[in-house]
């Protein structure tokens, strides 16, 4: 019962139910530090983005939804491919449990932006049957800049930009290990 006060009062002071599909970085952090045995967050990015990039901290584990296929180059984007994990909605399971919660229990996902992982990977939960189940708007790194001297860097919003607190290096015990 108080886990829905509290949300339901983060909602009516902030834009936590802003398109009732994403939450702003600030609502996640609070809602994590708030409540930390009743939701999930996960980080959904590659484990090695995050070993470059950094991660949120409070964040419960790294599983991530697309994982970089290191022998398909895609020469026209020059990019390594992206695949989906298989076993995202399992390791989703298994990670929940480890909590003692199910999918019912809330569960945040956080990308770099927001939109090439976290939305699809919430979305993908959802069809899968998971209840409640949101992404961070605009990420952990935020947009990218379209005006100089800055342009191109991302320094806009997102988790970093607002100064929640993240951390450079690996956590052990949450990163991603097929």
């Amino acid at each position: 019962m108080k886990y829905w006060i509290t949300l339901l009062a983060l909602a009516f002071t902030s834009n936590l139910l802003a398109d009732d599909f994403g939450i702003t970085p600030a609502d996640t952090h609070a809602l994590v530090t708030q409540q930390p045995d009743k939701v999930l967050f996960i980080d959904v990015r590659d484990p090695v983005e995050i070993m470059f990039i950094g991660h949120p901290q409070g964040a419960d584990a790294n599983i991530p939804f697309l994982l970089v296929d290191r022998s398909d180059f895609d020469a026209q984007n020059t990019r390594f491919r992206l695949n989906q994990n298989p076993d995202f909605a399992a390791s989703v399971d298994a990670a929940l449990a480890a909590k003692g919660l199910d999918r019912s229990a809330p569960v945040i996902t956080i990308c770099r932006s927001g939109s090439e992982r976290g939305e699809p990977s919430a979305s993908f939960l959802r069809e899968q049957g998971f209840a409640d189940v949101r992404y961070v708007i605009n990420g952990f790194q935020g947009s990218s800049r379209k005006d100089a001297p800055q342009q191109g860097m991302r320094t806009e919003n997102g988790w970093q930009n607002e100064g929640l607190p993240w951390s450079a290096r690996i956590n052990p015990e949450t990163i991603f290990r097929p």
